[in-house]
């Protein structure tokens, strides 16, 4: 059933989005957590996350994961966590909520959504995700998925950035706002450090009226 029917039939209920987001001092979120997760464009610094990864993802779970929320991903960023996630062995706190999670998947092409609680939207992204986000149920958050936080933002479906900014530079890569981004401005709701240098900054949206 089309998600356009979906709200219709609840009544149109809102519900927000959020982006949950790794990234380097200078913008960059390709590849944080392994040499081999993204080698597009020729990156060669994949993995550049993990001399701080424990103490984030402590802090990842309990700002971020703790409270209900649906995931929204991209194709590239769900099969990746699919693997990984829907197969890692038990006792593992961050996969256990990931696969409890229900999953949407923005992909352009025929997709099989094997990993628990999935299904694929297509369309147009930012016509079903606005239509989503019409639907009743928790917080969308979207981890990674880079093409698709483009869309996203370019067409203002985002409420809320949950950044963990980590102190390394890479110098080339993917970058959360590439191209720069349009102006506006967002309201720091909370900030924490690590001892290992990362900084997590939670952002509210102020859109422009």
């Amino acid at each position: 059933m089309a998600l356009c029917i979906i709200a219709t039939l609840r009544g149109g209920g809102v519900r927000e989005l959020a982006i949950l987001t790794f990234v380097t001092l200078d913008g960059v979120m390709q590849a944080p957590g392994d040499p081999n997760e993204d080698r597009s464009g020729d990156f060669e610094y994949g993995g550049w996350a993990q001399e701080c990864w424990s103490e984030v993802m402590e802090l990842v779970m309990l700002n971020a994961m703790a409270d209900p929320y649906d995931l929204l991903l991209g194709r590239t960023t769900y099969e990746l966590f699919a693997t990984h996630f829907g197969n890692a062995e038990d006792n593992n706190p961050v996969a256990e909520r990931l696969n409890a999670a229900n999953k949407y998947v923005v992909t352009s092409k025929p997709l099989a959504v094997p990993w628990q609680n999935s299904r694929a939207v297509t369309g147009d992204a930012a016509t079903e995700v606005a239509i989503l986000k019409g639907t009743e149920g928790p917080l969308l958050q979207v981890h990674g998925s880079w093409k698709l936080l483009q869309t996203l933002h370019a067409a203002d479906l985002i409420d809320e950035c949950r950044l963990w900014v980590f102190p390394v530079v890479v110098g080339s890569g993917k970058r959360l706002f590439e191209g720069g981004g349009k102006p506006e401005n967002l309201k720091l709701l909370k900030t924490e450090s690590t001892s290992s240098g990362a900084v997590m900054a939670i952002y509210r949206r102020e859109r422009r009226k």
